[in-house]
């Protein structure tokens, strides 16, 4: 009869625990998941305290004043994890060639605060040959802070049977701390990440001089991208076109105020 019991007892405690894998895993709505995230946007990026690979703290505020890219990730996960950021790192690559190295900020996030601890974000950095990428940070934290972070940044994750469900989202925060664009897909898109990236880093104020704020300008509008070699290049072909077009019609009004004073 104990066996008995003990069997029930067994079986009781399987199948509640079955019930509350499979209601996390019904919990998770790409749709909802997809709102949350977009409904971020606009929202400030707050202070919070992570530590870096050497297990020393490293707090966000430290990168404001440029932009800033933001992915999380779990470590245990053997496919999808590694392979969104081995991507994002092709990604970064281009635009780091095409905005500088200092341009921007790079951080990746282990969500799993268990698991992905100090050492586990260094490994896992190191086995995607990422871990001497400039500007790139691969952070841990605990779990009040993954809660925090995760809610201010509008993304969901769930325990599910394989580990976790979740967007595959990148976030691109802007110099003052404000999320800028969020960017979704395994395989993102090179222009997807660069380009919020580029108008963030050529969309310099005016406060930073007239001179400055006229160069930037036209590096924004030149820097375009070129599908075929998936890189991009200053295209001084439109540099020309606006200088001559700027010509044209200096030369048109000097033509129109020369027949004006004529008349008179």
């Amino acid at each position: 009869m104990d066996y008995f019991r003990l069997l029930v007892v067994v079986c009781i405690v399987a199948g509640v625990s079955a019930g509350h894998a499979a209601t996390g895993a019904q919990s998770y709505d790409r749709k909802d998941a997809l709102e949350i995230s977009q409904g971020a946007i606009g929202r400030e990026l707050d202070n919070y305290s992570l530590r870096d690979v050497d297990g020393q703290p490293f707090d966000l505020a430290r990168f404001r004043g440029k932009p800033l890219v933001i992915s999380m990730i779990y470590t245990s996960c053997y496919h999808i994890c590694p392979t969104i950021t081995r991507n994002l790192g092709d990604t970064i690559d281009v635009a780091q060639e095409a905005l500088g190295e200092d341009a921007f900020s790079v951080i990746t996030v282990g969500f799993d605060w268990k698991v992905d601890t100090p050492e586990r974000m260094r490994s896992f950095a190191a086995g995607l040959g990422m871990d001497d990428v400039p500007n790139w940070h691969f952070l841990a934290t605990e779990a009040l802070v993954v809660d925090k972070l995760s809610e201010n940044l509008g993304f969901l994750f769930y325990p599910s049977a394989k580990g976790f469900d979740h967007l595959a989202q990148a976030t691109v925060i802007d110099a003052e701390g404000e999320i800028y664009r969020q960017v979704y897909g395994v395989d993102v898109e090179t222009t997807a990440i660069v380009e919020p990236l580029k108008e963030l880093v050529f969309n310099t104020p005016r406060s930073a001089g007239f001179i400055e704020h006229w160069m930037s300008t036209f590096r924004l509008f030149c820097t375009v991208y070129d599908p075929n070699s998936d890189r991009y290049r200053f295209d001084y072909s439109i540099f020309m076109a606006i200088i001559v077009g700027v010509l044209c019609l200096g030369m048109v009004a000097i033509f129109i105020i020369r027949e004006w004073r004529h008349a008179r």
